[in-house]
């Protein structure tokens, strides 16, 4: 892992790429990506050398690091075996990956239906719940993210829902508990969750119970801010569902498959949905791969009518391949474990000697390899660094803060005022210290803006 300087070649990957590549969510003569030549582990270089500690696991998919070589081998094997072949039969590495991946979720979520990726696995959750309980709407929480096909980025709660948002997707938004920003003036977790399942119980009564198919809900929200539930709140959620017959949906597309410290976040919370989307951290996103898992009474649905909807890559054998590698190397190589550990014993400890020394830091809060460091220009107030989507001069702020992290070795994940601290899973401790030490540096430039 020696990274070799050839500014020519990246030169031309940039140019190659500003000259055809059309990027998402960017305007695009407005951005500079960087060239990267190439990763291992939990590190990335670009063509002049220069090395990064990766603290986004790409978009918080490379759950065991770049280049595995056990995933690498079996992607490699699988291909000389069978490289692809259509959904409708039955394929070894699509049957061990869904084998392996039931035996994880919790309660009865023993059918899987595969997908290309995380929107997909909501799109499909939503047109299941719909189906299953004859009705039109979906409640979703503000503050959340759920990808950006059609139906998706609709019960997405963040701004890149609205160029998107005709009004019309049958998708009706409510406030999910957020005790440091609470819309329900508490003072404590138990009157969060109190008041935040009151104002869901109350959105329910006027929209009119009979009406909602489901409630989707990602377990601890990730793009938007790593909010963890309060206690109690994901099972009176559950409780609500199950009183007016609406189908919950646990969207792990981030959270799942060890980001927590758990395999997935549910099972911190005790809570059975039923539907659960999940993706990313499911093969360490070697190759694209999502899905569905399915409760036994939704699936019994279908069981002799048929479901409308299908994908032509639905469980490719090679993202399969990269799945059942993946599952067997986090299992053997205690790669949760070692999620919930380090989590517990260096980030979050880490973090929090942070936030004491650092005034831009508001809050610190995560669990596992999932963290979040808010930062304000008042933590009295509790005045963001920047305002709510601000670009441009507004947010000059947090790209400052961003410049100086990179200068100090690290890639870091920012969205809106917050750094999230999302390494992969196996990241070492030493490499957890080095990249604290780096945000330590980061967050003296976030300082010189606090009122």
């Amino acid at each position: 892992m020696t990274p070799q300087p050839d500014p020519e070649a990246g030169a031309a990957v940039k140019a190659a790429d500003r000259a055809h590549v059309f990027h998402s969510w960017s305007a695009q003569e407005l951005i500079d990506p960087l060239a990267v030549a190439g990763a291992e582990g939990s590190y990335f270089w670009d063509y002049d050398g220069r090395r990064y500690l990766d603290f986004t696991s790409g978009l918080v998919y490379t759950n065991i690091g770049y280049q595995h070589p056990k995933v690498v081998a079996a992607i490699q094997e699988q291909a000389a075996r069978m490289t692809t072949f259509a959904p409708a039969f039955a394929v070894e590495a699509r049957s061990e990956a869904a084998r392996l991946i039931a035996g994880r979720t919790p309660g009865d979520l023993d059918k899987i239906f595969f997908t290309n990726g995380g929107a997909d696995a909501v799109e499909h959750a939503l047109r299941m719940a719909r189906l299953h309980t004859g009705r039109p709407k979906v409640l979703s929480a503000y503050r959340s993210y759920h990808g950006g096909t059609q139906q998706a980025v609709n019960v997405t709660g963040d701004p890149r829902r609205w160029a998107s948002d005709s009004g019309t997707a049958g998708v009706v938004h409510f406030w999910a508990p957020f005790l440091y920003r609470s819309r329900f003036y508490a003072e404590t977790e138990e009157q969060e969750c109190a008041r935040a399942l009151e104002h869901l119980e109350t959105t329910i009564a006027f929209e009119g119970p009979s009406t909602i198919a489901a409630v989707v809900l990602e377990t601890i929200p990730g793009t938007a801010g790593i909010m963890p539930p309060p206690p109690g709140y994901l099972a009176g959620v559950r409780e609500l569902c199950d009183k007016h017959g609406i189908v919950l949906v646990l969207d792990e597309v981030m959270a799942g498959f060890g980001r927590t410290g758990t395999w997935f976040a549910a099972d911190l919370y005790d809570v059975v949905p039923d539907l659960m989307t999940f993706a990313k951290g499911v093969n360490s996103g070697y190759v694209p791969l999502g899905g569905v898992a399915i409760s036994a009474e939704i699936a019994a649905t279908f069981a002799t009518r048929p479901y409308p909807g299908g994908l032509t890559y639905s469980g490719h054998p090679l993202a399969c391949a990269a799945a059942v590698a993946t599952i067997n190397v986090m299992e053997k190589e205690g790669v949760v474990e070692n999620a919930a550990a380090l989590g517990a014993s260096v980030v979050g400890p880490g973090l929090r000697e942070l936030a004491e020394r650092h005034p831009s830091v508001g809050e610190v809060r995560g669990t596992g390899m999932f963290w979040a460091v808010e930062l304000v220009r008042d933590r009295e107030t509790r005045e963001p660094l920047v305002p709510y989507n601000a670009s441009g001069e507004a947010n000059a702020p947090m790209a400052a803060f961003a410049a100086a992290a990179k200068k100090a070795g690290i890639w870091p994940f920012v969205n809106m005022n917050r750094t999230h601290v999302v390494p992969p899973l196996n990241t070492s401790e030493a490499e957890l210290k080095e990249g604290l030490a780096a945000l330590d540096t980061a967050l003296s430039v976030a300082d010189e803006y606090v009122r």
